[in-house]
């Protein structure tokens, strides 16, 4: 190994430490499997190093002309890549695809959630051997949507498109949409449940585990303190859906959760008809790989804990959001509270392979990416974020908007280069033994 990879690889080693190293100390097999499932591809390592690629954002490339004091300050999702889009029944009653999964979400540079994703578009372009000429366009594409939209909702919004449904949704993204609306309630509940004596419990076994009579009654406590936390809308289907039917352990929960508890709830839903319950899950949520480099007291006193964080980013991020996110405590750790949805359908990057078809979603997710960042700022109910973030983004950008596509461009090269050679000096690190704790 020459020098520069030595050194790449102690520094690898260094962050990742830094971030899993005490959950590792407590369950290392859980970092086993997430490591294995990190290994198996470039793009499944970027999927589970947001920390390294935050280290990166402050050393080698931390150089960034369109960031100043308000464009440094916008709530960004965090982990944007190309794999955290998804379906989501909003508050209103619709199917929305949209961005999903905000556990990673803080207040930080706009332009991090952006590279993010453009790098993201860079692996999964090269695993689908697509020419750099090809991949430059489609973060051109997504770079222009995003400007795009961005300006329209800072002029007034009657030329922004807005969220994507079924009433605008079109080719890939609309089957998508239309496939989750043939999902059912049902199907989910017998998926995961058993009917025994005319009444509903979890099924057991593939990582869902009993429960003692004592965690239980945690869990339980934790549940009727989350219950204060839902909005007014969600509040009035109680005291029925208040009901706690059964409660399970789970494990083994995506890559970004290894070795961090997880309880899945059943509740009574609006009425005693078997088909009606709700499954909701309580995770402890995490520091978030992002903040370790933000220093902001501000943002950081602003939360109670790591799960009102992530309750509230995703109310503030998502429009009509899930009615059933909250947040509460357990054993006096930060929980996420939210529904286990029978309506989320995540887009599957392996039927969009040809250069127009992955355009024409790569352009809508664009165009989703802005209207996150547009609406938590000083319009939203939350004052985090004390002004028009699209109005401070567009007067960043618009002084050189074809500069600020080739910058993404460069980078969605110079980084899916990076990740994909990161990749290998992480099998190698992982396979002979030079991660420590494993």
């Amino acid at each position: 190994m020459t020098q520069t990879a030595e050194k790449r690889s102690a520094h690898i080693v260094d962050v990742l430490i830094e971030e899993f190293g005490a959950s590792m100390a407590l369950d290392p097999a859980a970092f086993r499997r997430k490591f294995r499932k990190m290994a198996a591809s470039p793009f499944a390592f970027y999927r589970g190093s947001a920390s390294l690629f935050y280290a990166d954002q402050i050393g080698d490339f931390a150089d960034d002309r369109f960031l100043d004091e308000r464009t440094s300050r916008v709530w960004i999702h965090g982990d944007l890549h190309a794999e955290n889009f998804g379906t989501y029944m909003n508050g209103s009653g619709q199917l929305v695809f949209n961005v999903n999964d905000f556990d990673e979400a803080y207040v930080g540079p706009f332009s991090w959630d952006l590279k993010r994703f453009v790098a993201s578009v860079a692996l999964l372009g090269y695993a689908k051997a697509l020419s750099d000429q090809v991949i430059s366009e489609l973060v051109g594409v997504f770079a222009t949507a995003y400007l795009t939209e961005l300006t329209a909702i800072a002029a007034g919004g009657d030329d922004a498109i807005g969220s994507i449904t079924l009433a605008n949704a079109d080719g890939v993204l609309r089957r998508v949409l239309q496939q989750a609306r043939l999902n059912t309630r049902v199907d989910l509940l017998d998926g995961q449940t058993t009917i025994d004596n005319y009444e509903r419990r979890f099924s057991l076994g593939d990582g869902v585990y009993e429960i003692d009579d004592a965690t239980r009654e945690r869990v339980c406590e934790a549940f009727t303190r989350y219950l204060d936390t839902l909005p007014e809308a969600t509040a009035r289907l109680r005291p029925v859906s208040a009901h706690v039917k059964d409660v399970v352990l789970r494990k083994g929960v995506g890559i970004g959760s290894a070795g961090l508890p997880s309880y899945n709830l059943l509740l009574e839903g609006h009425t005693q008809a078997l088909e009606n319950d709700v499954i909701i899950y309580m995770k402890q949520a995490q520091v978030p790989a992002v903040a370790r480099h933000i220093d902001d007291e501000g943002v950081r006193r602003y939360f109670r804990h790591q799960g009102h964080r992530t309750a509230e980013s995703q109310r503030a991020l998502q429009a009509h959001a899930d009615p059933w996110v909250g947040y509460t405590e357990l054993d006096g750790v930060g929980q996420l509270v939210a529904e286990v949805s029978p309506y989320a359908a995540d887009l599957d990057w392996a039927d969009v392979n040809e250069p127009e078809e992955l355009a024409g979603v790569i352009a809508d997710l664009g165009r989703s990416v802005a209207r996150m960042h547009s609406v938590a700022d000083d319009e939203s109910s939350h004052d985090l974020v004390d002004f028009s973030t699209e109005e401070a983004i567009v007067a960043a950008v618009s002084a050189d908007e074809p500069g600020f596509v080739s910058y993404l461009v460069e980078f969605a090269h110079a980084y899916g280069l990076r990740a994909r050679e990161d990749h290998q000096i992480f099998v190698d690190l992982f396979r002979n033994g030079r991660l420590p704790g494993l």
